[in-house]
C-alpha cells in the first residue's frame, strides 16, 4: 500500500510531452562568437536575417541586419582581427542586438571619452536606421580589467 506524497513533490507540475519547441519571437535568444575578420559583418547580417525570419520577426530583418553589420564593422575598425561576441535576443517586446569586442582599456578618462566619441560618430548609419525604426543604440565600456566595449541596438516592432 502506497502512502500519499508529502511536501514539495506534491506541487510539481505534470510532465509535458517532450518534443522540439518551434521557433517563435518569445524564444529568440542566441549568442555567437565571431573571429573578428572583416568578413564578419556579412556573417552577422546573414545570421540575423535567418534568425529573425525563422522566429517570425521578418518585419525587422533589414534594419536588424544593418544594425548587426554596423556594430561588427565598428568593432572591427577599433579592434581588427579580435574575437567578438554577437547576441541577438527578443525581450520585453523589443529586439536587442548586442556586440562585445576586445577594445583595450584606455589609460585616461579623457582618452576613453575621445575614443567613444570617434566610435559614436563612425556609427552614423546605425543611428539613422535605428532612429527611423523608433529604437535606440549606444556603447559603453565593458567593466573588465582588460577592457572591451559593449555596443547595442534596440528595435521595436
Amino acid at each position: 500500500m502506497s502512502k500519499p506524497m508529502k511536501g514539495a513533490l506534491r506541487c510539481l507540475p505534470t510532465a509535458a510531452a517532450a518534443g522540439p519547441v518551434p521557433p517563435a519571437a518569445e524564444n529568440l535568444s542566441y549568442s555567437m562568437m565571431l573571429p573578428g575578420g572583416a568578413y564578419c559583418a556579412r556573417l552577422a547580417r546573414e545570421a540575423v536575417r535567418s534568425l529573425l525570419d525563422r522566429h517570425g520577426l521578418s518585419d525587422l530583418c533589414e534594419t536588424a541586419a544593418l544594425a548587426a553589420s554596423e556594430l561588427v564593422s565598428a568593432a572591427y575598425r577599433f579592434t581588427p582581427d579580435q574575437e567578438m561576441i554577437l547576441r541577438v535576443r527578443w525581450q520585453f517586446e523589443a529586439l536587442r542586438i548586442v556586440l562585445y569586442d576586445q577594445h583595450p582599456a584606455h589609460s585616461s578618462p579623457h582618452a576613453a571619452e575621445e575614443c567613444r566619441d570617434r566610435r559614436s560618430r563612425s556609427m552614423w548609419l546605425l543611428a539613422a536606421a535605428v532612429d527611423a525604426h523608433g529604437g535606440d543604440w549606444g556603447l559603453a565600456p565593458v567593466l573588465t580589467p582588460g577592457g572591451g566595449t559593449k555596443s547595442w541596438a534596440l528595435l521595436h516592432r
